[in-house]
């Protein structure tokens, strides 16, 4: 299996557009190939009656305790299930086997948590699905041949969120169709400068302009969430890891055929009611488009997510691996197919890799909560597309900021970390005011940084001072630190203001206390925080992994 699937690490002289083939179109380029595994293992009908159409293999007994890599039918396998460690035979060449790329690529630095009372901090990763036609393999179950060696597209965008207490995992897709601004961002390898994009493009191009780094980068421009890894995996590693969970079971309202005339569709085959699936199948489900619900990316995304809940509770019924052969075969598979963030803190390594399985599988699956970006169709030439639905979205996103769970259990969770007491008087501390009020669509207003500073002066600040050196755009009004010594400084800034203690972070991006006044503060006046709502918009359509009544419905002219 060729391993280069970040640009920089081989050539691609053809070039792809974000709207073409992609994990859903054009399996099959001569007609759907008949799956070996169509109609194996147990369907069940939608009445509950249930039968094997073949028998399956005798059961192996144990093999002993020894410690294997136990991954499962996609890159969510390893992350919410976790394993029981690495055969150490393997081990340092299973960390040879992961490919590295850095965690973000843009000019903006991330800030850093905010802990909450007991010390805790959440963890967001990014789990990204390369559409990369770059191996044999790849080009077998992608099909398209005019896309093989074009730059890979990130058709699967997945922000997974585990709260600081480790109580709760929430997840948000983000639709490959979504038009937003891309950051600039600078490829490691080539050095080459992708500017920031003055219009909107699809989401999916950002893994084309220098790797998993700049899709990360778009999505804190975006979301405001810092991010802390990704992981990132292509056809062929779906395939690899889906064999060895033996069966993930899914529901359709009725028979689906996932095929046009013209060829494109995943060619998943299935029959009403509940069927196991795995292996190409499998890779089917995942990329069906045509078939499910309206046929666009918003169903496929729904059915991704019926498919990540139903893998977990099979796995967490006590699904187990114990053949240590195929487990070693699984590994490699696996661990070639991934990229990972890279660094002293990203998940380059067996070691790391598993602790951070041993974390996420704290979480029980009535905690986990599947959900999908908000979003509007947009209008014009892009009317085929979405646009982050104005208010839900950042509703969403604020609830993650905040560490609230989206399975409307809020109450639970740990409280905000006390407040810290500040070293200095008001007179004291000197503040960097920041007009950071533009958008995509308004100028920035007017004087604004201007007047937060006179605001701050009449509370005692004296020594705040305009930036007007630097002026980019913050969707949020916010303050930044550099040090601990000064967090109780700017939180003194912050509660002089109004300002929400959560908005105040910890950032080697500045270099003293800078507040940045956002496009929520646009108007003259106190500031106001938005209200910390903690339900969930029902426009996420948010799925709780406990479901197991979930079952997609079929697109008119899809059934058989």
């Amino acid at each position: 299996m060729a391993r280069s699937s970040t640009p920089g690490e081989g050539t691609r002289p053809r070039v792809r557009h974000a709207g073409q083939l992609g994990w859903d179109d054009g399996l099959y380029e001569e007609g759907p190939e008949k799956s070996e595994d169509s109609g194996a293992g147990e369907r069940r009908t939608a009445s509950g009656e249930s039968g094997h159409r073949r028998g399956g293999p005798k059961r192996r007994g144990k093999t002993g305790k020894r410690r294997v890599l136990r991954w499962g039918a996609s890159v969510l396998a390893l992350l919410i299930v976790g394993g029981a460690g690495a055969g150490y035979l393997y081990y340092e060449h299973l960390n040879s086997n992961l490919k590295k790329a850095d965690l973000t690529l843009g000019d903006r630095k991330m800030a850093d948590h905010k802990a909450n009372a007991a010390g805790q901090t959440p963890m967001n990763i990014l789990l990204i699905g390369s559409d990369a036609r770059d191996s044999k393999e790849n080009q077998k179950l992608g099909g398209a041949k005019e896309t093989f060696g074009a730059p890979p597209l990130a058709d699967v965008q997945m922000l997974l969120h585990l709260s600081a207490d480790r109580s709760n995992m929430s997840v948000i897709s983000m639709p490959r169709d979504t038009m937003l601004k891309i950051p600039k961002c600078t490829d490691p390898e080539t050095k080459k400068v992708y500017p920031a994009t003055t219009g909107l493009e699809m989401t999916n191009e950002t893994l084309g302009r220098g790797g998993p780094g700049c899709s990360v980068a778009t999505w804190y421009e975006l979301t405001g969430i810092t991010i802390d890894h990704f992981m990132m995996i292509d056809f062929s590693g779906v395939i690899s890891m889906a064999d060895a969970i033996g069966g993930v079971p899914v529901c359709v309202k009725g028979n689906v055929y996932s095929h046009t005339s013209e060829g494109k569709g995943s060619g998943l085959k299935l029959e009403k009611g509940t069927t196991k699936i795995k292996g190409k199948q499998a890779l089917q489900w995942l990329r069906t488009r045509y078939g499910f619900e309206d046929g666009t990316d918003l169903g496929r995304t729904h059915a991704q997510h019926m498919y990540m809940n139903s893998m977990v509770r099979e796995l967490r019924k006590g699904t187990k691996l114990t053949d240590p052969g195929k487990l070693m075969n699984l590994a490699e598979a696996a661990t070639d197919a991934l990229t990972v963030d890279k660094g002293d803190n990203g998940l380059g390594s067996i070691d790391k890799l598993y602790d951070l399985a041993e974390e996420l599988k704290k979480v029980p699956t009535k905690r986990i909560t599947m959900t999908t970006m908000p979003n509007v169709y947009g209008t014009g030439t892009l009317k085929e597309r979405v646009l982050p639905k104005p208010g839900e979205a950042d509703q969403l996103f604020q609830m993650v900021r905040d560490d609230i769970p989206l399975d409307g259990k809020a109450s639970k969770r740990k409280a905000p970390a006390a407040a810290k007491k500040p070293t200095a008087s008001p007179a004291e501390i000197p503040v960097a005011v920041r007009n950071g009020t533009r958008t995509d669509t308004e100028y920035p207003a007017k004087g604004r940084a201007s007047a937060v500073k006179e605001l701050l002066a009449g509370k005692g600040f004296t020594q705040a001072t305009v930036d007007a050196q630097n002026t980019e755009a913050a969707k949020r009004t916010g303050i930044l630190f550099p040090t601990v010594d000064m967090e109780g400084n700017a939180q003194a800034v912050a509660k002089a203001l109004g300002i929400p203690l959560s908005a105040v972070k910890k950032s080697t991006d500045v270099s003293g206390i800078t507040l940045t006044v956002g496009a929520d503060w646009r108007e003259d006046g106190d500031y106001h925080a938005p209200s910390a709502k903690e339900k969930t918009p029902e426009s996420a359509r948010a799925l709780n992994g406990d479901d197991e009544t979930a079952c997609m419905d079929i697109q008119p002219g899809f059934g058989w």
